[in-house]
């Protein structure tokens, strides 16, 4: 059996994570202080706590105190300077509302607005590399069967192995299938038949049991399934593609039928809402931010080339409505024909300014009008021109699954870098991939990780012009 060096204390253990947080937290707020020289009075204590409770808050929401053991380490400093993030978003919009802002030093401030999320995402590196040293000393693991004589179950063996902090220890695949159908893949990895691993879960040396079995095999999974239930094993099925596709659904039903909405908008009932409404408030926080910005900006594009200084488009909206779309005319004509050609490196209809314009993506600042016009959402899959749109629906399966939710001015395939000109197939095929990853999985913590992932590094690309 495993030794399990926090297995019977994990929530002390994560008690202790919550402690640590919020002791860093606060000695942050202490040594900004030192650093400037400023004393620290009650509205500095007061601040402290409210910060602490909120990223509490947004910290539970994220689940950066369940297990770290299927997580990777990337991922939950993402999550932290997200919760963090938002936290300090919540503390600045209440000492607007009293009035209090002028009353923090604001070296002190930005210093440990920057200061906090460090310390926690340190500390959480620390105690992973610990972790892992304890795993590679046999502490702290768990084992792992996997049901399926499959390709699979072979992958899932490949993972636990190539990821050691993980400190899962697979014992192997066990299936009752005979031997001699068994491929040269996974024989190696094959250790019993079902009612050996079965045993070995009820005498409680199986920690973790993945099922990777077809789904057409429901009955043996059923079987399994309740067989697990006389075990204190954790137990996961594994889907198979289709069904795979199948959970990125929702249920639903149908006067009390149940049904799974494979095609449908994510944005229903309450989770509309919360959209709109994160659309209207962050849409009008921006655009006040960036109207000095636009209308040097539209000055410039009026001074710089004859033409409007809005160019409007016609693109597909939600439901493949069409809508107008506004932007900062970046080019010497105003095209929307049945044949627009996507612009490309040192195109000779853009100008100068537009250049610019197009690689810092300046040009979009007009789309936060549209934003609270409520044709575009400050997050969603990128608005393509009518034409290209019929181009693309034809050659790309699910291409037109992107307008089942408004056209964003930022998105998930723009900041995983397929953004700009998409000159082949393939380049559309991972654009609409995100795009649609993004509708499966959307949440308003993906909104705001992908609006401050623009702000980092969104702003410009190598293949933006």
């Amino acid at each position: 059996m495993s030794e399990g060096l926090f297995r019977p204390h994990h929530s002390e253990f994560s008690l202790l994570q919550r402690l640590v947080d919020a002791g860093l937290i606060c000695v942050a707020l202490w040594a900004s202080h030192t650093l400037y020289e400023v004393d620290i009075d009650d509205r500095n204590i007061v601040s402290a706590v409210l910060a602490v409770i909120c990223f509490y808050f947004f910290a539970e929401a994220k689940g950066l105190y369940a297990s770290w053991r299927i997580g990777g380490i990337v991922l939950e400093i993402t999550d932290i300077v997200i919760a963090w993030g938002t936290a300090i978003a919540v503390l600045v919009m209440l000492a607007f509302m009293s009035k209090t802002s002028a009353n923090f030093s604001r070296l002190v401030v930005i210093t440990w607005f920057i200061a906090a999320p460090f310390s926690l995402a340190m500390a959480r590196v620390i105690v992973r590399t610990f972790l892992r040293e304890m795993r590679r000393a046999g502490k702290n693991t768990r084992t792992l069967g996997i049901v399926g004589a499959n390709m699979q179950g072979v992958r899932l063996i490949e993972k636990s192995q190539g990821a050691p902090w993980m400190g899962m220890l697979p014992l192997g695949i066990y299936d009752d299938v005979p031997n001699e159908s068994v491929s040269d893949e996974v024989r190696p990895y094959l250790k019993g038949v079902l009612a050996d691993l079965i045993r070995e879960a009820r005498e409680g040396r199986v920690d973790y049991i993945y099922i990777a079995l077809s789904m057409q095999q429901e009955s043996r999974i059923v079987e399994l399934v309740d067989a697990f239930a006389d075990t204190t094993a954790s137990v996961y099925v594994v889907p198979d593609m289709f069904v795979s596709d199948l959970l990125h659904a929702r249920w639903t039903n149908f006067h009390g039928i149940p049904a799974i909405r494979v095609y449908e908008t994510p944005f229903m009932g309450v989770e509309g809402w919360v959209k709109r409404l994160e659309d209207f408030f962050l849409g009008t926080l921006f655009l006040m931010i960036a109207a000095i910005p636009m209308i040097a900006i539209g000055v410039a594009v009026k001074l710089t080339s004859p033409g409007p200084v809005i160019f409007k488009q016609r693109r597909y909206g939600l439901n493949s409505e069409v809508v107008e779309i506004w932007k900062f005319r970046t080019m010497s004509v105003c095209e929307d024909d049945k044949d627009i050609p996507q612009a490309k490196r040192n195109d000779p209809r853009i100008t100068p300014l537009g250049k610019f314009l197009r690689r810092t993506s300046l040009d979009e600042f007009p789309q936060l009008i549209n934003v609270l016009q409520g044709r575009m959402s400050l997050v969603g899959p990128r608005p393509h021109a009518v034409a290209h749109n019929e181009q693309y629906r034809k050659l790309i399966h699910g291409y037109m699954l992107r307008h089942k939710v408004k056209p964003g001015i930022t998105g998930w395939a723009q900041v995983n870098g397929w953004r700009g000109e998409t000159d082949t197939l393939d380049k559309m095929e991972k654009r609409v991939e995100y795009d649609l990853e993004y509708i499966r999985n959307w949440s308003l913590w993906l909104d705001i990780k992908i609006l401050w992932l623009t702000l980092i590094r969104g702003f410009s690309g190598k293949n933006a012009y």
